[in-house]
C-alpha cells in the first residue's frame, strides 16, 4: 500500500478549475518571492511524479527493507527526493514556470 501523493494547494486549485473546464486563475502577486515559491512548489510535486515512477518497478532487497513499514514510507521520501531536487536548482521547470507567471500578471 502506497500513499497517494499531495499536489501543492495552487496546483489542486488549478487542476479543479481545469477539470470544471475554466481556465486557471493565478492569485496575483507582486512579490517574485512567493511566485518563485510557487514555482518551486509545482516542480517539487512533478519531480516526485517522476522519481516515484523511476522506482515503482523495482523490487526492495527482503533482507534488509519490504515489509508494510516501507510501503508507507516510500511515498513520503518521494515527497522529500522532490522537494530536494527542486530547491536545488530542479531541471528549469520553476524558472520558466515562475516567467511565465509573472508574464501573465503583467499582461491582466
Amino acid at each position: 500500500m502506497t500513499l497517494p501523493i499531495s499536489a501543492p494547494p495552487a496546483f489542486a486549485a488549478a487542476q479543479a478549475a481545469y477539470a470544471r473546464g475554466e481556465p486557471p486563475r493565478l492569485t496575483p502577486t507582486g512579490d517574485p518571492a512567493t511566485a518563485r515559491a510557487a514555482a518551486e512548489d509545482f516542480e517539487a510535486f512533478f519531480l516526485t511524479q517522476m522519481v516515484s515512477h523511476m522506482f515503482a518497478g523495482i523490487e526492495t532487497d527482503p533482507l534488509f527493507g519490504g515489509g508494510p513499514g516501507e510501503n508507507v514510507f516510500r511515498s513520503m521520501l518521494f515527497q522529500e527526493y522532490g522537494k530536494e531536487l527542486a530547491s536545488s536548482g530542479g531541471v528549469g521547470i520553476a524558472d520558466s514556470l515562475m516567467q511565465q507567471m509573472l508574464k501573465m500578471q503583467e499582461v491582466e
